[in-house]
C-alpha cells in the first residue's frame, strides 16, 4: 500500500511547478512582451538503494523556467518609442538589483533623469551602457536598433546617433526566467549575464509593441486537465487509505 501511496503523492507533488508555471502564463496574457515558459513534461525515473528497489517516480527534469520565444501579436502604436523585437530578438536591460539582464518588453520612455527605460521602469542598456537623451529632443529607433535624436529647434533638423540599443540574438541561446521576470542566458556568469549573439541579425521594427504569445484558453484547459489529474492521485491516496484500514480491520478480528 505505502508504494500505491508515494507514487501517487509524488506525481501529485511534482506537478505543483508546471501548476505555478501555467499561472503565472495566464496572469500574464496582457503584458507586453511576455513569453510563455516552455513545456516541460514529467519524466519517470526509478530509484535505486536500500529502502528504493524496485520505486518509480514521475519528476519535473528541471525546476528552470524555460523560455518560448514564439512571436505574439503585434500592435501598431504610431508611437515612435514602441519597438517589437522581431525573431529571437531579445533587448539588454539593467534590473532593479543592477545586474544585467534580457527582455523582450518594448513600451520604451524617457524617465525624469533623461535615462531611456521601459514601461516596467528598468533601465535599457546600449553597447556603451545606458542611453541618455538630450532634453528636448525627439527619438527614432531604426530597425538595427540605433537611437536617433532630432532637435526640433533647427532650422534643418538632422537626425544624431545617441546610442545603438544592446540586441542579441537569442535562436541558439536557451533563456530562463528571473524572479523578476527578466530573462538571463542558461550557462552564462550570473554576474556578468551577457551573451554573444546569435548567426540571425538582431532587428526591431519601431511604431509597434509585441503583445503577450500567451493563448489564455490553452493555458485553462491544460490547467483543468492538470486539476483533474491532481484530484484522481488524491482520490487513490484516499481509496488506498480506506483499502489498508479495512485489512487492518480484518487481521485485528481474526
Amino acid at each position: 500500500m505505502d508504494r500505491l501511496v508515494y507514487t501517487s503523492l509524488g506525481a501529485a507533488t511534482n506537478q505543483e511547478f508546471l501548476r505555478v508555471q501555467l499561472v503565472n502564463d495566464l496572469a500574464n496574457a496582457a503584458t507586453f512582451g511576455y513569453k510563455r515558459g516552455g513545456s516541460v513534461s514529467p519524466q519517470t525515473v526509478f530509484f535505486e538503494g536500500a529502502g528504493f528497489p524496485i520505486r518509480a517516480q514521475a519528476v519535473v527534469p528541471s525546476s528552470v523556467e524555460s523560455i518560448d520565444l514564439r512571436a505574439g501579436s503585434m500592435i501598431q502604436t504610431g508611437n515612435a518609442l514602441d519597438i517589437a523585437m522581431l525573431g529571437a530578438t531579445v533587448m539588454g536591460v539593467q534590473a532593479s538589483d543592477g545586474t544585467l539582464a534580457f527582455t523582450r518588453r518594448g513600451d520604451l520612455q524617457v524617465n525624469s533623469s533623461g535615462v531611456l527605460e521601459t514601461g516596467n521602469h528598468n533601465i535599457v542598456m546600449g553597447d556603451g551602457g545606458p542611453i541618455t537623451v538630450p532634453a528636448g529632443f525627439r527619438l527614432t529607433i531604426d530597425r538595427a536598433g540605433r537611437v536617433m535624436a532630432t532637435d526640433p529647434a533647427q532650422d534643418i533638423p538632422i537626425p544624431q546617433e545617441i546610442g545603438q540599443l544592446m540586441l542579441r540574438d537569442a535562436s541558439t541561446q536557451q533563456l530562463q526566467r528571473r524572479v523578476d521576470g527578466l530573462y538571463t542566458p542558461v550557462g552564462v556568469d550570473s554576474a556578468e549575464g551577457d551573451f554573444p549573439t546569435g548567426p540571425v541579425t538582431p532587428e526591431v521594427q519601431s511604431e509597434t509593441i509585441e503583445g503577450s504569445n500567451v493563448n489564455p484558453v490553452e493555458v485553462m484547459v491544460t490547467l483543468m486537465d492538470m486539476y483533474r489529474s491532481f484530484e484522481t492521485q488524491m482520490k487513490i491516496i484516499k481509496a488506498t487509505e480506506e483499502l489498508d484500514r479495512d485489512g487492518a480491520s480484518l487481521i485485528s478480528a481474526n
